[in-house]
């Protein structure tokens, strides 16, 4: 049975994903911010199948916090198999280009926070020369949309993170999975307007855990966003920033 330590464990793609590996009756080890929404889901997993789970509280930004909360699953599960990164913020483009601070506020939450865990993690994992490592990326970082440029280049620079920790880890054993959901009907996007592009976190969350389970490199979710990026990474810049894609 698969121990797991989720990081963002009360996201929506990350509660689908566990549900999964509850049903094959993993151990798992979730960390997010609020106490309360972990331990609904923590009831929910048990029900579900799941024979072992804790909970940490930790806000990701707190990059001081990482190795304690790693240390702390390590001593809890004994040793970990599988970890996925799930947490993220899609804050307000108008206000990160009004504001300094706004912006680095995001890129702090959705790229410094998931480098510091991974380069902790990895470590780890490299010494085990076994596992698997998961993050959830986005389409969004490949390419630049003027709707969403700071998110979209924060998932961007961890994609390129994780392309070279793939590269590293790989000698050792060790899967690294990119995550690259399209639009996904979250919490998270609760404010966007929905189209027929959405998909429901449930479809998202069997891809990651299929993805996992199979080591994959780079996952498109769900598949049809990978002809759909290839597509838009091919316009050449002349004609793409005359397009209103948003």
């Amino acid at each position: 049975m698969a121990k797991i330590l989720i990081i963002g464990a009360t996201s929506a793609i990350a509660q689908e994903t566990a549900k999964h590996f509850a049903a094959d009756g993993a151990d798992f080890f979730l960390v997010a911010r609020s106490p309360e929404k972990m331990a609904a889901i923590a009831s929910d997993l048990k029900v579900r199948g799941a024979c072992r789970i804790e909970t940490f509280e930790l806000d990701a930004s707190d990059l001081h916090r990482h190795q304690e909360m790693l240390d702390a699953a390590l001593e809890t599960l004994g040793e970990l198999d599988m970890l996925l990164i799930a947490h993220g913020t899609l804050g307000s483009q108008k206000l990160c280009e009004e504001s300094v601070v706004e912006t680095l506020k995001e890129l702090n939450t959705n790229f410094t926070s998931v480098i510091s865990l991974l380069t902790i993690a990895a470590n780890y994992f490299e010494r085990r020369h076994r596992g698997v490592i998961a993050v959830i990326s986005s389409v969004a970082g490949d390419r630049g949309r003027k709707s969403n440029y700071v998110y979209g280049t924060a998932k961007g620079a961890v994609s390129i993170f994780l392309q070279g920790l793939r590269n590293r880890l790989s000698a050792s054993g060790v899967s690294v999975v990119t995550i690259k959901p399209g639009f996904v009907d979250t919490p998270m996007t609760a404010k966007i307007r929905k189209g027929l592009l959405f998909t429901k976190p449930g479809i998202v969350g069997e891809g990651v855990y299929q993805a996992m389970q199979q080591k994959k490199d780079v996952v498109y979710l769900p598949w049809f966003w990978a002809s759909i990026m290839f597509v838009v990474k091919s316009i050449p810049e002349r004609i793409y920033k005359r397009l209103s894609l948003g």
